[in-house]
């Protein structure tokens, strides 16, 4: 048994040996002899290979020299702002619906090469039931991926699955349902093919 234990030392000191990318001399059959079994037995996976390096320096390809801030857009997720765990408002309840525009000539001759996949969906729908809720006390925001929606009962701060255009949405309150729509226009980089 024993003989085994110091045959996978001497394995696992000649892999590394192997992988070692610094300088041999000449002299290893001597500092092996010199070597005790202390030393074999503080051996572990971590001993494999090159030692790590200690590179503490941060690259700064990306930060601007000129700029006073303190992080970029970049860095911080869109919508985290909104995230408070601390607020006892509870989310109202929701529903996504993909939407797309058919004609007869995409549902009968297949024309404008469309199918029924979301790919092809040219908006989506968010319908949101508020109840007990005025349009007025209402306040909606939308970013490119995030919608929030705050009024003094509740709070909805959604992720949306697609990007979107800020810009070209609409939103309607229907007060006899207590329901909120927005309907947003999605953004997809391959939309002038999927769209022909």
């Amino acid at each position: 048994m024993e003989c085994l234990g110091v045959s996978s030392v001497q394995s696992l000191q000649a892999l590394s040996d192997l992988l070692s990318t610094r300088q041999e001399d000449d002299g290893d059959e001597e500092r092996e002899s010199q070597q005790n079994a202390s030393v074999y037995a503080q051996l572990g996976p971590g001993h494999i290979g090159p030692p790590p390096k200690n590179d503490k320096e941060v690259s700064t390809a990306n930060v601007k020299k000129d700029s006073k801030d303190i992080w970029n857009e970049e860095e911080v997720p869109e919508g985290s702002q909104y995230d408070d765990l601390a607020d006892p408002r509870p989310q109202p309840e929701y529903e996504i619906i993909l939407k797309q525009s058919v004609g007869t000539e995409d549902l009968f001759l297949g024309l404008n090469r469309k199918d029924p996949s979301s790919m092809c969906c040219e908006a989506m729908l968010v319908k949101i039931k508020l109840p007990d809720i005025k349009a007025t006390d209402v306040f909606l925001d939308i970013k490119e991926k995030f919608l929030d929606l705050r009024t003094p009962k509740y709070k909805l701060g959604l992720h949306l699955p697609h990007p979107i255009h800020s810009h070209g949405g609409k939103a309607q309150f229907f007060s006899e349902r207590e329901e909120l729509e927005v309907t947003l226009l999605m953004n997809r980089p391959m939309d002038f093919i999927n769209m022909q």
